[in-house]
């Protein structure tokens, strides 16, 4: 949803054009613990294994597959002709089979919504309106797979992003945000025989469809006692305003809302340099908790950022029609893929 974001597509351009918060570098301890950290006896090595198992090709196959063929949407309340599931239901299962095929348990944890209404008067990028209380309930699924630690597997980083496109329009939301949706899923694969310290967690949630099952989540890891020590929101990866895509940039922003946010931002771009990935990446601090990350700051795990493309939200394509897998970025997505790894990996490792 990224009510955070953007007041208004007109203003890409001008933001995106150099108006924007500077990169910010992380302070001198944090880059001594995590250089620290690579130093040791095979570390570098070993994150950087992981790193090129990534693969686009794949990422780009599942793309296809959850926001154009067999699945146009991933809507709860849109079912394909002859079928007996939604199309947010056969991506679940579709999510669920690769996860289980490599080893996981996956849980699905059920959450009451409802899908927004569309008002036309509004800005075509923003045309969601609330619901009616006599408007159908639906059941959506966050979905749930991890790598329990082995030495401290009380302490959880969360890897999530939101697998459902927008309720009240027929978007395939490749973008928004099946892109960050197979980069979790890519993680997971990547991740599938590692031996972690702490214990790496994979969240599917959805936010097109309200109340934001995100929040659900968070309410609920705080309510177990969760030690959620990291929150890293994959949301539109890849997704960067036509200048950037002129210029042949491959951007990635790490926004964050609490100052211990400010760390785990910068630790995106330290990895990028250290490994050099190849990303234009930049830190901007929120106004306000937003996205699915929000809903974990808002529960009180501060530790929290979205991983993203651009800042404000740079697709011309947003909450439209034409947002197709054909004009989304795998390659850089695939890059940004590769940071949130490191990042994971080094503070599996610190």
């Amino acid at each position: 949803m990224k009510r955070t974001r953007i007041a208004t597509v007109a203003l890409l351009g001008i933001l995106a054009s150099g108006l924007l918060i500077p990169s910010h570098a992380a302070d001198n301890s944090s880059n001594q613990a995590w250089t620290a950290t690579w130093q040791r006896d095979g570390v570098t090595a070993a994150i950087r294994r992981h790193l090129d198992a990534v693969d686009s090709e794949q990422m780009k196959q599942n793309l296809f597959y959850l926001s154009k063929s067999p699945l146009p949407y991933r809507k709860l309340n849109f079912t394909l002709p002859g079928h007996e599931k939604n199309t947010l239901d056969e991506a679940d299962d579709y999510l669920a089979g690769k996860l289980e095929s490599w080893g996981y348990q996956v849980e699905r944890e059920a959450v009451q919504v409802q899908a927004f209404r569309r008002d036309l008067e509004k800005n075509p990028h923003h045309q969601y309106s609330r619901p009616m209380p006599e408007d159908p309930w639906y059941t959506a699924c966050n979905l749930y797979a991890e790598r329990k630690g082995r030495s401290k597997p009380e302490e959880i980083t969360l890897l999530v992003a939101h697998k459902d496109s927008q309720s009240w329009i027929d978007s395939p939301g490749a973008n928004d945000n099946a892109i960050g949706t197979v980069g979790v899923l890519e993680a997971a694969r990547v991740l599938a025989k590692y031996d972690s310290e702490r214990t790496i967690r994979f969240l599917f949630c959805n936010e097109e469809h309200t109340p934001w099952t995100s929040v659900t989540a968070a309410q609920k890891a705080k309510e177990r006692g969760d030690n959620i020590i990291a929150v890293l929101n994959l949301d539109g990866i890849g997704v960067k305003s036509p200048e950037e895509t002129a210029a042949g940039k491959q951007p990635c922003v790490t926004g964050y809302t609490e100052p211990p946010g400010d760390r785990l931002a910068a630790l995106v771009g330290a990895v990028n340099d250290r490994f050099q990935i190849g990303l234009h990446h930049r830190v901007v601090k929120q106004e306000r908790p937003g996205n699915d990350d929000g809903s974990f700051v808002i529960a009180g795990y501060t530790s929290a950022i979205v991983v993203i493309g651009s800042w404000p939200y740079a697709d011309p394509n947003y909450h439209l029609e034409t947002d197709t897998p054909e004009l989304t970025d795998v390659a850089g997505a695939a890059k940004t893929v590769q940071a949130v790894l490191a990042a994971a990996l080094t503070l599996d490792l610190e």
